[in-house]
């Protein structure tokens, strides 16, 4: 594992929405000393739209060609050795042809939340997509559990310290 991060110096959070992907990502970049970005932004960038104005106008197909395009970009500049941290959206890691361009751009690593603690964190919010119909949203998170169990790294989260994530992240063996 260390190799691959020292050949190509990306940081990929992946996890179910509400997993703490952002928050997590920011302080572990922040940590690092090294640029952190939000794969979200880079879409929203690409479109010209909020993720769910893209959803309500072209639907999920376009948005998650426009997602792998943003990945492909930010994976070109790990692989010319730029290092950084990138969230990824909650479903971009559960595309095969997603999780093929990571394979050997850095390392992946698995943010799992349990269900409790995410409806929790994002109870009060509108502007996921995914999360509208309850019943979905339990389908699609046990659904997506199976591709990011595939990470090179699985951290549980149990709790709304994300220092501690931090902590834990920077534990891994990330450098061999």
């Amino acid at each position: 594992m260390g190799t691959k991060l020292a050949r190509s110096p990306g940081i990929y959070l992946t996890g179910f929405m509400g997993s703490g992907k952002t928050t997590v990502g920011r302080l572990l970049a922040d940590e690092m000393g090294w640029p952190f970005f939000d794969l979200d932004d880079d879409i929203e960038a690409a479109a010209g739209c909020t993720i769910s104005e893209l959803f309500a106008s072209k639907g999920e197909t376009e948005f998650r060609r426009i997602e792998h395009e943003a990945l492909k970009a930010r994976v070109h500049q790990v692989t010319s050795g730029v290092p950084l941290v990138l969230a990824l959206g909650g479903g971009a890691f559960a595309q095969a042809d997603n999780r093929a361009l990571l394979e050997d751009a850095g390392i992946s690593i698995w943010l799992d939340a349990g269900m409790d603690l995410i409806r929790q964190r994002i109870a009060d919010e509108t502007h996921r997509p995914l999360a509208q119909d309850p019943e979905r949203f339990t389908a699609l998170y046990e659904q997506r559990r199976e591709a990011y169990a595939k990470a090179d790294f699985h951290i549980v989260i149990d709790s709304n310290d994300n220092d501690a994530v931090v902590r834990r992240v920077m534990e891994l063996p990330l450098w061999g």
